[in-house]
């Protein structure tokens, strides 16, 4: 096969691999160095073959997604080479037979089956070879096909087997890659010319049922036995489903052979299309994303949702029983200032914020026995990466001095926020974000220049080893790559093309790990047969129910994974795909600016559509409606088992829907509907952009305030998605159409939120600008497929509320941070607009040092007020009178019984 003057020859090479008896096919933890991740194993008889070691796995390594039976099951002797799998014949065609358009191979005859071979050189979209399989005993047979071109590591522009094998990451031996886990079932070899793979067929990998290592039906390899890379197919699994053969039964196989005058990526994409079928695929599919949104608001503010007011964090029980986990602050924070929600501020954003600056890690537990997933009980934060202490300063005017002496801090150290990870305080992207905090020039220049280095070390050379200049080891997807998101927000920053290019090739590098196989079948598929749910065996383990749902018949496509991806390296076995899938706007934005619809589709395909409210973590087991529906998680923890919920993600996940509304209402209307964002930088996966801070432009409109308060529309259609905002007297509204068809449907305006009067008048701002009628704050609407249209109602009286409080900011440099040598105190007050003030006094030693704490204080001199506090954590929370001063001292009791009290201090002078 010929591409860009060169040629490559697909040999007519096999292998066989024969075991008597069954070879127990099971995935274990490889131990490579910096990465987690299962790979398939076999039994041997023969201790030389031998060479898989079961690693001890540490404690720490627990949870859901974490499966006893591979990381922690009896040590056996095994190999992960699949050439050791068994006794081994390679076999080469001595004859080839040309007739029309195939190639037939004839192989020498052997004793233990018969193999035939052919090529199909006119098989579309690539020229086929299909094999022909017949044992001669009964066993365990693999027939590899091994005849693709090789080529030694270092000749090789980039290399690619799903999952963890990405840039020049090359595996170390001749690992298998289970069906089950290849996001599409090829591995791929670019040599700086052409990409070039062996595509095992479609049919293989069936829609139905769930893809499991059960059900496997082929594996994929790239090294081979010569430790050469080279595209391999094996089928089936040694071990593995139709391995088991009788005597005289056959077994048939057909593979692509692939040369694409791509690179990886774009040959990822092209198979993607061409083959599996995928495009802009999917629609509303119950309710619009706002609905979605308002109902998954709603749930988050029930006892569903576990928030744990007196550990002000999220229950973890999931994975950490006792513990709590959040994500960040600015997510509630951005919710109750977009939604204009009073009640997500007091009882979400603001406990998050006290809990972002005292903790040590994201993960906490009062339990110091408690190890798994290595939490802290610690007050000693901020555990708040520096990019949202330069939200939240920023937010509130720079009027809390706090925010800046913490980031100044933390820029230069190093802190282990999230498992073991240690981020380092001094790299680009925190450099960018002192800038932003500070208005220093001198730390944009060292962002610049940390990230010119980072683009020669990281992304203009393709990584060769697991680990990262960023990222000490690799778990979750984004550590895979480069830091694409933080790029594109250093692009915004400056304008520079080359870190929009490099947001690019990270963002394309991140679609390797989208599921786009197995195909999407025209079908309707039968789900929660006999009116029960599927059970996710982690829960069933841990003594959860069984849920209940209706047996109904579904299109496919609201089914399939494609477009989502597994959780991570090390949980991709079970996690096979998960909705939070925060990774949709940044693809679409960045398609948008580098004219690249692949990302914009992996974003469509990968959150529009999928639930009416939170849908838990995954889809793991088996295919279901039970995440689409409005009630699922309205249930108690033990009542949940269709899947896992981490009860932190509810509100990240929250902001990804308002991220994605704003994005797509900014792509759809090319720019000219635009609301500046900061970042959520979170951990793992979770970043997000955060609205409502700064005011945007819609059209010709300027200074416009994102405003899309609970249930401000009803939409007849469901195919319409929309953002809202206002300015003074005008309400503007953008309505975009997620279905490929034109939308006619009636709107109505919720009467409670905005008041009309003889003056209002309705204005279409986009396509036409003409007038519409509007009678009782309904009106219609026509949206074109796939489009958008943008109107202005204009002498509307809005009702002000939070949103207006919150953001009327003014300059206040009252004393608002204070340290007190007694039990290593912090002592915080949080200025928070017009709307409030609060202190927050935290003791930093715990109940090891102390028995008890009291606070006596004074309000703007008037009486003594007294708080005890006799178990830990020692912490005080207090409302205090706007733009007042509060004094206050500390009385402590040590584990002894003595009494030592702090010198008197005031904030708020």
């Amino acid at each position: 096969m010929s591409s860009k003057g060169k040629t490559y020859l697909f040999k007519p090479d096999f292998v066989v691999i024969c075991n008597e008896k069954d070879p127990e096919l099971a995935l274990k933890p490889s131990g490579l160095k910096k990465v987690s991740y299962n790979v398939p194993t076999w039994k041997t008889s023969d201790p030389n073959l031998a060479d898989y070691h079961q690693q001890s796995v540490s404690a720490s390594v627990a949870g859901d997604g974490f499966d006893d039976k591979i990381l922690r099951s009896a040590k056996q002797d095994r190999t992960a080479n699949i050439y050791h799998a068994g006794k081994t014949y390679f076999l080469t065609a001595t004859k080839t037979v040309n007739s029309g358009d195939s190639i037939c191979f004839i192989f020498p005859e052997h004793a233990m089956f018969r193999l035939k071979a052919w090529i199909i050189k006119s098989g579309t979209p690539y020229p086929r070879i299909e094999f022909l399989f017949i044992p001669k005993k009964d066993g365990f047979y693999s027939v590899g096909y091994i005849g693709a071109p090789s080529f030694k590591n270092g000749d090789v522009d980039e290399l690619w087997q799903p999952l963890i094998w990405t840039e020049k990451r090359a595996p170390l031996q001749p690992y298998l890659t289970a069906s089950f886990m290849a996001t599409i079932p090829t591995t791929l070899v670019n040599d700086g010319h052409n990409s070039i793979g062996v595509l095992a067929a479609s049919r293989y990998l069936p829609f139905q049922p769930l893809p499991l290592l059960s059900n496997s039906q082929f594996g994929i390899a790239l090294l081979n036995d010569r430790s050469e890379l080279q595209p391999q197919v094996f089928a089936p699994m040694p071990g593995g489903m139709n391995s088991q053969m009788k005597a005289g039964h056959s077994f048939e196989f057909s593979m692509g052979l692939i040369v694409e005058p791509l690179s990886i990526t774009k040959t990822y994409e092209q198979i993607a299309t061409s083959v599996f079928g995928f495009k802009d695929y999917r629609s509303n599919a119950t309710v619009s994303m706002n609905t979605t949104l308002d109902n998954l608001i709603d749930y988050s503010k029930t006892r569903y949702a576990w928030f744990i007011d007196s550990l002000k964090g999220f229950a973890y029980a999931t994975d950490v029983p006792g513990a709590v986990k959040n994500v960040s602050s600015l997510n509630p924070l951005e919710l109750s200032i977009v939604r204009d929600d009073q009640e997500m501020f007091d009882k979400r954003a603001y406990p998050l914020m006290e809990f972002m600056l005292s903790r040590e890690k994201f993960l906490f537990a009062i339990d110091s026995n408690q190890k798994i997933q290595s939490p802290s009980r610690k007050l000693r934060g901020p555990i708040a990466p520096l990019s949202e202490l330069q939200v939240l300063s920023d937010v509130f005017g720079k009027n809390n001095s706090f925010y800046a002496t913490m980031a100044k801090k933390e820029f230069g150290t190093a802190r282990v926020r999230n498992l073991d990870e240690e981020q380092k305080g001094r790299n680009w992207v925190n450099a960018m974000f002192m800038f932003k905090l500070t208005s220093d020039s001198s730390y944009l220049r060292l962002s610049k220049l940390l990230a010119d280095q980072y683009l020669k070390e990281r992304v203009n050379t393709r990584i060769s080893q697991f680990g990262d200049p960023l990222f000490s080891s690799n778990f979750f997807w984004p550590t895979f790559t480069n830091n694409w998101s933080a790029l594109l927000e250093l692009y915004q920053l400056t304008a520079d093309q080359r870190y929009l290019e490099a947001a690019r090739d990270g963002a394309r590098h991140y679609t390797l790990f989208t599921w786009m196989a197995p195909a999407i079948p025209n079908d309707a598929i039968t789900v929660n047969k006999g009116g029960k749910a599927p059970m996710y065996w982690y829960l069933k383990s841990k003594g959860h129910h069984q849920m209940y749902y209706p047996e109904e018949k579904v299109p496919a496509w609201r089914l399939s994974e494609m477009g989502l991806t597994p959780e991570s390296s090390g949980t991709s076995t079970g996690h096979r795909a998960i909705f939070m899938s925060t990774y949709a706007p940044w693809l679409l934005r960045i398609g948008y600016q580098t004219k690249d619809p692949f990302l914009m589709n992996v974003a469509k395909a990968s959150i529009v559509g999928r639930s009416e409210s939170f849908p838990g973590y995954h889809i793991n087991t088996e295919r279901t409606t039970a995440y689409e529906k409005v009630d699922f998680p309205l249930h108690e923890h033990k009542d949940q088992s269709v899947n896992s919920f981490h009860y932190n993600h509810i509100l990240p996940m929250a902001s990804m829907f308002v991220d994605y509304l704003v994005s797509d209402a900014y792509v759809k209307s090319n720019g000219r509907i635009d609301f500046p964002s900061d970042y959520i930088e979170g951990y793992a996966y979770l970043q997000n952009k955060f609205y409502g801070a700064k005011k945007g432009s819609f059209f010709q409109f300027e200074n416009v305030q994102l405003w899309m308060p609970s249930r401000l529309l009803h939409i007849d259609d469901i195919a319409l998605n929309y953002i809202s905002a206002k300015k003074g007297d005008t309400l503007f509204l953008a309505f975009m159409n997620q279905s490929q068809k034109e939308v006619s449907t009636q709107v109505s305006i919720d009467p409670s939120r905005v008041n009309f009067s003889d003056n209002t008048g309705l204005r279409i701002l986009y396509p036409s600008g003409q007038p519409l009628p509007l009678k009782d704050g309904s009106f219609g609407i026509n949206v074109p497929a796939g489009g958008i249209v943008a109107v202005a109602i204009a002498g509307v009286k809005i009702s002000s509320g939070f949103q207006d409080q919150i953001l009327n900011v003014k300059k206040d440099e009252r004393s608002d941070y204070t340290h007190i040598p007694e039990g290593d105190t912090k002592a915080l007050l949080f200025k928070l607009g017009a709307y409030a003030q609060k202190l927050f006094v935290f003791l930093q030693e715990d109940d090891t040092r102390w028995r008890k704490a009291r606070m006596i204080y004074k309000i703007d001199g008037k009486r003594k007020q007294v708080i005890d506090k006799n178990e830990y954590p020692f912490e005080f929370t207090l409302p205090v009178d706007k733009d007042k001063p509060i004094r206050f001292y500390l009385e402590l009791t040590d584990i002894h019984g003595k009494l030592i009290r702090s010198k008197e201090t005031e904030l708020g002078r």
